[in-house]
């Protein structure tokens, strides 16, 4: 293990991913928000979009937690998953004086799992605790050959594994080396550092779990109802867009037809048809079209407004 752990860091200075802002900070808060964008966003969009300028709104987590929530929605709009902003607010709202330093403080936070707490413990406080993303399992199932491994048996493989004298390097060098090496389809296992003692580099596909997603076609049918400079808008119901502004349902009428387009949002496929809207009984909230990236409005809403503006 030890020559393992000396081959990783040496690879890691060499070839790890030092530029990203959030591993060139020890701002606790910083840490936290990147591990929270990264959950389900790819790593060059919050790089060089979103961490810059979600900061530049809210600097710090009191700055962040003293913000409207509409704000917040506002500012992560494009990233998709708003119950992550959601908690994020409610977090820092509990946390104003700064984020607890164990694990299990942590985990009692509203939308921090044993992930992100692991990860805010090695890479914001240097803490020896195992981290195990995606990139991280799959390594450590390809390192010591498991087979259809639980997450429990991931992370004790991933404690024995780890290098308690320096482990936020650790984990950040096999984070990066599972993202950059070995891969879930042609891994390049020759270039690995940890190929001498890998069980599994004969047959790395064996180790690699294949989930094919499976997406569901839906069509969704909104209103357009347009005053001077001004769009009617509705409160979002149910927990996918809770808190944010969207477009109102309704039932299609094909002379009223204005626009479509398709978007994605997880395992959707969606074909979002657009009407104009006459009348209705809802009662609207009206945003100025000069406001958009102001407003706590969702991609898909935004791109609908974008459609008929053109």
């Amino acid at each position: 293990m030890k020559k393992a752990q000396a081959a990783l860091l040496c690879w890691y200075e060499d070839h790890g991913r030092h530029e990203l802002p959030w591993r060139n900070t020890q701002d606790i808060y910083c840490v936290y928000l990147s591990e929270i964008m990264l959950q389900q966003t790819q790593v060059h969009r919050v790089r060089d979009q979103y961490y810059p300028q979600f900061l530049e709104k809210f600097p710090t987590l009191q700055a962040l937690g003293n913000a409207p929530l509409d704000d917040v929605l506002a500012a992560w709009s494009g990233l998709g998953y708003y119950s992550r902003a959601r908690n994020l607010h409610k977090t820092a709202q509990l946390c104003s004086d700064g984020l607890p330093q164990t694990k299990q403080e942590l985990l009692k936070l509203p939308g921090i799992g044993s992930y992100t707490a692991s990860a805010v413990c090695s890479f914001g406080y240097h803490q020896a605790e195992p981290v195990v993303d995606t990139n991280i399992a799959r390594v450590i199932k390809r390192f010591f050959a498991l087979s259809n491994a639980v997450a429990k048996e991931l992370e004790r493989n991933a404690v024995k594994l780890l290098n308690t004298t320096d482990p936020r390097s650790h984990n950040l060098a096999l984070m990066d080396l599972g993202a950059m090496l070995c891969l879930p389809k042609n891994p390049k296992c020759t270039l690995c550092p940890l190929q001498t003692q890998c069980q599994g580099k004969n047959e790395p596909e064996i180790y690699t779990q294949k989930k094919k997603t499976v997406y569901e076609n839906m069509e969704l049918f909104y209103g357009i109802l347009k005053k001077e400079n001004k769009i009617a808008l509705i409160q979002a119901e149910g927990n996918m867009y809770k808190n944010m502004l969207t477009l109102p349902s309704i039932d299609p009428t094909e002379e009223d037809f204005l626009a479509s387009f398709k978007h994605s949002y997880t395992k959707y496929r969606l074909t979002v048809k657009l009407y104009k809207l006459t009348e209705s009984d809802k009662e609207f909230i009206w945003l100025n079209l000069d406001d958009i990236d102001k407003a706590p409005l969702s991609s898909l809403t935004k791109k609908a407004l974008f459609t008929v503006m053109r």
